[in-house]
Order: C-alpha cells, then structure tokens, then sequence
C-alpha cells in the first residue's frame, strides 16, 4: 500500500513539474474553435448576399454574429494569447470584434438607431477597404504557417475587396456573395482538419 501511494504521489509530482514548465501544453487548441465560429458565420451570411437564401435570415445571421462569429472567436483569440501565438490570437480576436461591432451596428441601424449604410456608401466601403488592407497585411503571415490558412486569409482579402466594390454595384455584391462561401468553405476544412488530425493522432487531412 505504502509503495502504490509513493507511486501515485511520484506520478502527481511529475505532472505537476510539466505542467508548471509548459503551461500551455495542458490548453487545448482554440484555433478549431475561432476557424468554425468564423466559417459558419461567413457562410451564413454570403449566403444572403449571393441571393441563395431570403434577404431577411440576415436578422438571424446577426444574432449567430454575435454569438458565435463574434463571442466564440474572442474566446478563441484570448487562448491564443495564454499559448503564446501571437497571429492566432490578433487574427481571432480582431475578427470576433469586427463580428460583433458588425452585427450590432446593423442591428441598431435596423432599428432606427444609427444611420444605415445607405446614408454613407463612401465610409461603408473605406471601411470594408481598411479591413481588406488588414487582412492582406495578415496573409502575408500565412506564408509562413500552411496553406490552409493561405486559402483562407486570400480568400477574405478579396471578399472584402469585392464588398466594397459591392456598395456601388449589385452585380459585384453578389459576386461576393459567392466568393464568401469559397472563403467560409476553406475556413470550414481549416478548423475541421485540425480537429481531426488531432484526434487521429496523425495527419489525415493535409493543411
């Protein structure tokens, strides 16, 4: 009894030097997480914007926008600061609040609130611009990481391009409509592979 306790002690004093020695190695990884929570809301929403779905399921769009594309990937974004990867944790967080601050603006606008984008085509699209820029800026990083997430951050880049082109022209908006759902597709696979490799133990779906 005595050496099966010492036994069971000597295994507890070990976990407790690695995980104090490697703290991050006892976090899951959020990435899975802040890639689904980003996919499946894009999707959502270039579902509206190609005209595949009815223009008013944009009002359940904002709430998952908030919840999911929003919340979740800020929580994503916050565990990538405590494992010390600083893209994971910029690219999440960023896109959680541009979820939120997204679908709230368009909630309040819906409602008489704030001003619609209609009253100021030309701030709308510097803004969708501005994060087009940002997201450029990001898929250069990609290059060094895997081309999952090349696919993913390139694909945004030119969602939000087209976007912004898509304030003055329809026909552009909804060509986004469709470029989104490649862009949410690749997001999709990104987070989906990850899970499942990590489960396997092994690499099954290339990233």
């Amino acid at each position: 009894m005595n050496d099966r306790a010492a036994s069971t002690e000597e295994r507890l004093a070990k976990l407790e030097s690695s995980t104090a020695a490697d703290p991050g190695r006892w976090i899951a990884n959020p990435a899975p997480l802040g890639l689904f929570a980003f996919g499946f809301t894009t999707l959502m929403l270039n579902l509206v914007n190609a005209g595949i779905v009815e223009k008013p399921t944009t009002s359940l769009v904002l709430a998952y926008g908030l919840a999911f594309g929003g919340l979740c990937q800020l929580i994503a974004g916050g565990w990538e600061f405590k494992k010390g990867n600083t893209f994971g944790a910029t690219a999440f967080t960023a896109y959680g609040a541009f979820w939120v601050g997204f679908a709230l603006w368009h909630i309040l606008a819906d409602n008489g609130v704030m001003s619609p984008s209609a009253d100021f085509k030309d701030g709308f699209a510097a803004i969708l611009a501005a994060w087009g820029l940002f997201t450029g800026l990001m898929f250069v990083a990609t290059l060094r990481i895997n081309r999952a997430l090349q696919a993913v951050f390139l694909t945004l880049t030119i969602l939000f391009i087209l976007l912004a082109i898509g304030v003055y022209n329809s026909d552009v908006h909804k060509i986004a409509g469709y470029e989104g759902l490649v862009c949410a597709a690749s997001a999709i696979y990104a987070g989906w592979a990850q899970v499942v490799n990590e489960v396997w133990g092994k690499r099954l779906l290339p990233l």
